[in-house]
């Protein structure tokens, strides 16, 4: 199946529109806070969510929300997570019935997600002020409701593409946030998916739940996971296609396409990372097993020390070879292979387990890149996985370091 990268964003799909703008949540003004997505239509919808047991108002409301399978309408705004706060149910509850006033949606149709500092209160009114210019605003705006979903980002997330199904032209569009408090476990920060294929709620959940497992959950900034993850898709039928009810080809196409957009938001949330000048890349093939393949990769990926050393182009590869030792997995680490590699070349620094002569010029050259790719080789199967993250540099300190103040 062919899948071609088009414009758009979460307003390419039939159906969907979109706006963002500044409402006053943000001190900067010149930053948008205050986002809305809209389908003409009721649509499929499936979430995944943080596991953290400290967990957003607007988490609780979402999956509460979603229960029948049915939304219409994503609402979110920045600077403020909503979370540890006595009346968060209740403000999330309240920008739900924005979207009704404004626009007629049930406010159990409506997505509400938050993200900012924990444990401040999030004053509606200026979400209440501006909800109408909102609504009034939305059109093919999908990059106004990236920036305005946006935190510590310094580039907004945004991707679509088109693919065919039984002759149909479906497409499905995605923007997301995330640049700190970055380890999911069942999503990441915030992603809104929009699709116009036709599928049920059930497969559809289906679909997000599998893609998660290889997409999201394999990214990591800092090992902190957030209290307001959640990734929501919707979609809407519009395309026509014949509904997607079970398991077959066109689900596996749909799951293919999906998957496209998933990973390539994964690679610019990890390349975004805060403080950030690479995007880290580990492969790991030669697993007996899956899980192992996985769990090495992230254990690689997660560790502040390999981070430290891509941030210095230090081809420290001991630092890899000892996460790949702590990583909670069986391995035989007498057949460890360890390269590292970018647009530069590739440059091989352990062969089953042992360290081997390599020019430390030639890996500063490779690791020099602003993309690099960590390739592991456990030589004891046929499995494989692929994490991503970023290097650790004192910006990332600088950022954290006041940043409720």
């Amino acid at each position: 199946m062919e899948i071609k990268e088009i414009q758009g964003g979460v307003c390419a799909p039939k159906g969907f529109k979109a706006n963002g703008i500044h409402c006053g949540i943000r001190k900067n003004k010149a930053k948008r806070d205050f986002a809305l997505i809209v389908s003409e239509v009721r649509a499929a919808a499936a979430g995944v969510y943080t596991s953290n047991l400290v967990k957003g108002a607007p988490v609780v409301v979402t999956k509460n929300n979603l229960t029948d399978g049915y939304a219409q309408a994503i609402i979110c705004n920045s600077g403020n997570a909503n979370t540890c706060n006595a009346d968060g149910i209740e403000v999330a509850k309240e920008m739900c019935g924005l979207v009704t006033e404004v626009g007629g949606i049930p406010a159990s149709d409506v997505v509400v997600a938050s993200t900012g500092v924990i444990g401040q209160k999030l004053d509606i009114t200026p979400m209440r002020q501006h909800i109408g210019e909102l609504w009034q605003g939305l059109g093919d705006a999908g990059e106004f409701a990236a920036e305005a979903i946006m935190t510590t980002d310094t580039v907004k997330k945004s991707v679509a593409v088109e693919f065919m199904l039984g002759g149909k032209i479906c497409r499905i569009g995605a923007i997301a946030k995330g640049v700190g408090m970055v380890c999911p476990n069942m999503a990441t920060n915030l992603i809104f998916i929009t699709s116009d294929v036709a599928i049920t709620s059930e497969m559809l959940q289906t679909a997000l739940s599998e893609d998660v497992k290889t997409s999201f959950n394999m990214i990591s900034v800092d090992g902190d996971q957030s209290t307001n993850d959640t990734c929501c898709i919707l979609a809407n039928g519009l395309a026509g296609n014949q509904l997607i009810s079970g398991k077959g080809s066109a689900f596996k196409s749909f799951c293919a396409a999906l998957n496209y957009c998933t990973v390539k938001l994964s690679k610019m949330i990890a390349k975004d990372g805060e403080g950030a000048t690479k995007l880290i890349e580990c492969r790991v093939v030669g697993a007996d097993r899956k899980c192992t393949a996985k769990a090495v990769a992230k254990s690689v990926i997660k560790s502040s020390l390999v981070k430290a050393a891509m941030f210095g182009e230090d081809a420290n590869w001991g630092r890899v070879l000892c996460a790949i030792g702590y990583a909670g997995v069986k391995i035989d680490v007498n057949a460890v292979d360890v390269s590292f590699s970018s647009k530069s070349g590739e440059i091989c620094v352990c062969k089953g387990g042992y360290g081997v002569d390599f020019s430390e010029e030639e890996a500063k050259t490779v690791l020099s890149q602003d993309e690099v790719t960590i390739l592991i080789n456990l030589n004891t199967g046929s499995s494989s996985a692929t994490a991503w993250g970023c290097d650790l540099t004192y910006d990332y300190v600088k950022i954290n370091g006041d940043y409720r103040t």
